[in-house]
């Protein structure tokens, strides 16, 4: 009797551990806060891979971090966070060069360098949204507070531009989760990560410019989402440089709003 019993006490821990596990695993891996990264090929001018615990959702998510990896297709972005006092000449390399490019801005920054914001527009830019306070969108578990950290930024662009904002987001810090994804993608965003990014934004500790030149250089793909710092003196200084070499060696640079569906 005693060994019935026990083994019916098996059998109904087994039922219970695969009747609700998978349903815990799941809910808990749709809100979990992932870190953005890619794994760069050996292979010089060879698209990177993906995270593996995102790439089976991302694209039905609405996520980006390649382009049209069919042909040497390169899409130019910046984050800007703050202004450092190099943006007037990177839009004048971008101007000179003709290459476009797209700016996510936080709300500060368009509060603070609306002049900027209107020369980027007026240029042929995109001025993308980069959330209000630049949290990880992951955490905020609120609907209200989330869709506010996106049209608080929306709001202040239109009522600079006089026009809606595109839709696309950076994540801040790169932080995200497959939940926060769908709520952007329901708001009519597309998310955009990047498959290069350099350790460029440290404005104290800032990179030699001939590291920065093969650093940039050596990560190019075609397709790929370059994701630069516009508060590094040194994006400033390069960015004619490495704009002509990679054009030199084939590349096309094209807007986001060119990223095929």
């Amino acid at each position: 009797m005693k060994k019935n019993y026990f083994v019916s006490f098996l059998v109904l821990i087994l039922i219970l551990n695969l009747t609700f596990i998978p349903v815990y695993s799941f809910a808990s891996n749709e809100t979990s806060e992932l870190n953005w990264y890619y794994a760069r090929s050996k292979e010089k001018g060879k698209a990177p891979d993906g995270p593996k615990e995102s790439i089976a959702f991302l694209k039905d998510c609405g996520g980006y971090f390649l382009g049209d990896t069919s042909s040497k297709v390169l899409y130019l972005t910046f984050d800007e966070g703050y202004e450092k006092g190099y943006t007037g000449d990177i839009l004048d390399t971008l101007k000179e060069l003709n290459v476009p490019a797209a700016f996510f801005v936080v709300k500060p920054y368009i509060d603070s360098a609306p002049d900027l914001v209107k020369r980027m527009v007026d240029e042929g830019h995109l001025v993308c949204n980069h959330s209000n306070h630049h949290p990880s969108m992951a955490s905020i578990t609120d609907e209200e507070k989330f869709n506010k950290e996106i049209t608080d930024v929306e709001e202040a662009y239109k009522n600079l531009i006089g026009k809606d904002m595109p839709k696309f987001f950076r994540p801040p810090m790169g932080k995200y989760s497959k939940d926060c994804l769908k709520k952007l993608q329901a708001l009519g965003y597309k998310t955009i990560f990047w498959s290069f990014a350099y350790k460029d934004w440290l404005v104290d500790n800032q990179p030699s410019e001939s590291y920065s030149i093969k650093k940039i250089e050596d990560g190019a793909h075609p397709g790929g989402i370059i994701l630069i710092h516009a508060v590094s003196k040194t994006n400033s200084k390069v960015l004619k440089t490495v704009i002509s070499d990679l054009q030199s060696e084939g590349y096309e640079f094209k807007s986001l709003t060119d990223l095929p569906e």
